[in-house]
């Protein structure tokens, strides 16, 4: 196994994390971008969403929601969030497997990139 976020879910590579649950893990990012920037990852490697076929579609769910719940535990769900799924790298993915960012603690300006 090669992949950084597999190593992570696998407890290979420690990590601050928010979430351990039996499909997911998140953790908070090392190079946040935002007061709070955690990372919400499925424990089955998914390139990115582009690579995520009708078979994943609980577990995607389950991403979406596990990432508003990582905005309550991190105390930014009342003040506003964002959550974003890069796919690629001209979308800025640098690693290659499907991670939600969850992103908050300040303004967050718009259009993002």
């Amino acid at each position: 196994m090669t992949c950084l976020f597999c190593k992570i879910a696998a407890g290979e590579i420690p990590a601050n994390k928010v979430l351990d649950e039996p499909d997911l893990v998140a953790f908070h990012d090392l190079n946040p971008k935002a007061p709070v920037h955690v990372l919400v990852i499925p424990r089955e490697h998914i390139a990115n969403i582009a690579a995520a076929g009708p078979e994943q579609e609980a577990l995607l769910g389950r991403l979406l929601l596990a990432g508003a719940r990582v905005a309550a535990a991190t105390g930014v769900r009342d003040s506003g969030f964002r959550l974003v799924l890069n796919a690629g790298p001209n979308a800025g993915q640098s690693v290659d497997h499907l991670h939600l960012h969850v992103l908050g603690g300040r303004s967050l300006g718009w259009p993002p990139g």
